[in-house]
């Protein structure tokens, strides 16, 4: 199966960039272009996408809300697509809350070919881009925003969970893997996807991102990427 990637960024040389590096990958093909958000929904109502990758800052719609409109609203168009974030390191204060919007995951606008393929497919599949170092780092820095101002951390469900399933989403919003989380539990990678999948299903979550965001947003885990104390 072919990956229908769509390029959003207000900057045309990179766009070109990220497009001469899909296009030669023999399972990716850019459908679509779009110089910001309201473009982005105007041409996904007419074109079916799989995987949006959208920069953050952009004129008339920012990324943030265009992902809220594709992910909650349902303007994604045909092909429901995902949406994986790009973002520049310690400036975009936003990326965190297109997390909470429903992306996918973000990387930064740098990284390296492979891990910028790797994390298209990834997205693609199901999965979720939070496990790498640089994603790590990012969390740490926009989980300080959270909870927002004014709002209180909320329960969020976890008591519906046993005591290993919430070890397990612990270990999830730390950025481990699955394998990760084997090793570190003594326990199989097909019993942690198990726990994994029960936790997403007792919290009505959609995926490793989500799960991730309301760990901080409950107060489990704290910026730093550690169990919260007292």
């Amino acid at each position: 199966m072919t990956i229908r990637v769509m390029l959003v960024d207000d900057q045309a040389l990179l766009r070109t960039g990220f497009r001469m590096v899909l296009d030669a990958q023999p399972d990716m093909t850019v459908v679509a272009e779009a110089s910001d958000g309201a473009e982005a929904l105007e041409r996904l109502r007419a074109t079916a996408v799989d995987v949006v990758l959208m920069d953050v800052r952009m004129p008339r719609l920012d990324g943030v809300e265009a992902t809220r409109r594709i992910r909650e609203r349902g303007e994604g168009g045909p092909g429901n697509p995902r949406v994986l974030i790009l973002t520049t390191f310690d400036l975009d204060e936003y990326a965190f809350s297109a997390l909470r919007a429903g992306a996918s995951g973000f990387l930064l606008k740098d990284v390296p070919p492979g891990e910028l393929l790797g994390a298209i497919r990834a997205v693609h599949s199901g999965d979720a881009v939070v496990a790498p170092s640089t994603t790590r780092r990012l969390i740490d820095h926009f989980a300080t925003l959270l909870p927002a101002a004014g709002e209180r951390p909320r329960a969020g469900g976890l008591e519906r969970l046993t005591d290993r399933e919430r070890e397990v989403l612990l270990l999830v919003a730390q950025g481990l893997s699955n394998g990760e989380i084997a090793a570190r539990l003594v326990l199989s990678e097909a019993t942690v996807k198990t726990h994994v999948g029960r936790v997403l299903g007792k919290l009505e979550l959609r995926d490793r991102v989500q799960a991730v965001v309301l760990a901080y947003e409950t107060g489990l885990v704290r910026a730093g990427g550690g169990p919260a104390t007292g």
